[in-house]
């Protein structure tokens, strides 16, 4: 046994030792890499950018192992019943009624322009990054470099966001080695991507940069805009608690899509939800989510897949809309008459998940 064990250890130590030396050597060695070099001269002769910058720049660039394994694992491969206690905690739906009173007014001023409620800004925010408690541990031009350059499957995509990034610091004026974020290089409070930063970041209160670390007006407008961009429907619904019949089960899905059906259709296949009757025309489409004894569906609409844009995962949307209504429900409590909620009637029936279950098929 006491052989076994130091077998073991040895290896250990081993595989250690092996997975530093590769992260040292690629560190010392960017600069002579075929896909650094072709990335630097598309920013010379593209973006104007200096050669000997680019390079002192990258000298300095580290990959990370940790960040490719990361990628491998996300918490949106779990199954709902698993993946929704991450964020449906009450530290961090109380945590999203005192971020919703502190900037209250930015919120009503956002959503008077932009017509997105404060439920889902704060919902994103707080599912993002626990309204600020956690931006990420990891260098941003280091998880996009690695990812860019050593993780081949997302390899264009990343050098992309890398261009994007640099881009983004000369517009923004900031130093590019500063800036932390997620193992994704997603940066600030709601964790935009490069790409998304210049494109849908705004500033909200006029002082001529868009700081998404700092300056909770551009953080909160740049979130509303990002919605408003990608299609977000004023005072429409997101989703409903739905029942479903055998057929219209067979109708589920649990990816992102449009949704490629009507009300009607629904209705006729056997499908009944919750809250207030929705035009009959209206796209629609339904949701199968996995929990421990079966699934329970829920009726989408055109905003739930607004919220897929801002993460793909259905999961991760159906976790921002029932923390923003928990949030809400919670904030109602001590608001008399403010109930309003975007799955119906009743602002905590998103949260009552065990009503509806059909068996595993």
């Amino acid at each position: 046994m006491r052989l076994l064990q130091t077998l073991i250890l040895l290896a250990t130590a081993l595989t250690t030792a092996v997975a530093f030396s590769t992260t040292a050597t690629a560190a010392e060695n960017y600069l002579q890499r075929d896909e650094y070099k072709a990335f630097s001269a598309k920013m010379v002769s593209e973006h104007g950018f200096k050669p000997a910058a680019l390079n002192k720049l990258f000298a300095g660039v580290v990959p990370q192992q940790k960040i490719i394994d990361a990628m491998t694992r996300p918490a949106e491969g779990l199954p709902w019943y698993k993946y929704r206690p991450i964020f449906m905690k009450q530290p961090r739906i109380d945590g999203g009624v005192k971020f919703w009173k502190k900037h209250e007014a930015l919120l009503n001023a956002v959503e008077a322009k932009y017509g997105v409620p404060p439920e889902i800004i704060v919902g994103i925010i707080g599912v993002e990054t626990r309204y600020g408690g956690f931006i990420g541990k990891h260098r941003v031009i280091d998880a996009i470099a690695t990812l860019g350059f050593d993780y081949p499957k997302r390899s264009a995509f990343f050098t992309s966001e890398l261009e994007h990034f640099l881009l983004l610091a000369n517009e923004e004026g900031f130093d590019p080695t500063v800036p932390v974020g997620s193992y994704a290089g997603a940066m600030g409070l709601p964790q935009f991507i490069s790409s998304s930063y210049r494109n849908y970041a705004v500033d909200f209160n006029g002082n001529g940069k868009r700081d998404l670390y700092n300056e909770h007006a551009d953080i909160i407008g740049s979130v509303a805009n990002y919605f408003v961009k990608h299609g977000w429907e004023t005072g429409q619904p997101v989703a409903r608690p739905a029942r479903v019949s055998a057929k219209a089960a067979k109708l589920a899905h649990d990816d992102d899509r449009l949704p490629p059906h009507t009300i009607q259709k629904l209705a006729t296949a056997g499908t009944t939800y919750d809250g207030d009757k929705l035009p009959n025309d209206l796209p629609a489409d339904l949701l199968r989510l996995e929990i421990k004894d079966g699934f329970e569906h829920w009726l989408l609409l055109k905003n739930f897949y607004v919220i897929t844009r801002y993460n793909h995962s259905p999961l991760y949307a159906m976790a921002v809309f029932q923390l923003a209504e928990a949030i809400k429900s919670e904030r109602a409590k001590t608001q008399p008459g403010q109930i309003t909620s975007a799955a119906g009637s009743n602002p905590a029936s998103a949260l009552k998940l065990s009503r509806y279950r059909s068996p595993r098929r």
